[in-house]
């Protein structure tokens, strides 16, 4: 049985909006909370954690797609590069750096992008649009 959740888009603004969304429908039940973080969000998706877990298929509809798309563009993404490059030590800032002349060029992926690509990558999860 496939396991539907839904992601209300209109709820993200910024990037910890997101997770606040990710926490409510992915942790529900759960006595911790998913971190900022897009190697935790790959994470969840294993579904080892949360309500995944225990389901092979799930299907995630994402309402007001096209507002989260906005609220995680470019504007956000140069935000949360910019503030990896004010971390030194914590990040290869000629990596970042590279990605943010990429992103400030209209070539590099925006926040949201990559959030895309990591659902993409979990073939059990089907995500709709909407």
């Amino acid at each position: 049985m496939t396991l539907i959740l839904q992601i209300e888009g209109c709820a993200i603004h910024d990037i910890p909006s997101l997770y606040a969304e990710i926490n409510r429908v992915f942790m529900a039940g759960e006595d911790w909370q998913l971190g900022p973080s897009l190697d935790a969000l790959d994470d969840l998706l294993h579904g080892v954690h949360g309500v995944l877990a225990g389901h092979e298929r799930a299907t995630v509809i994402w309402s007001d797609i096209e507002h989260s798309r906005a609220a995680l563009g470019r504007t956000t993404t140069r935000q949360w590069l910019q503030s990896k490059l004010e971390a030194p030590g914590t990040f290869n800032t000629r990596t970042i750096a590279r990605q943010l002349d990429a992103l400030q060029r209209g070539e590099g992926p925006t926040y949201f992008e990559i959030v895309m690509d990591i659902f993409a990558s979990h073939r059990q999860i089907t995500l709709v649009p909407a």
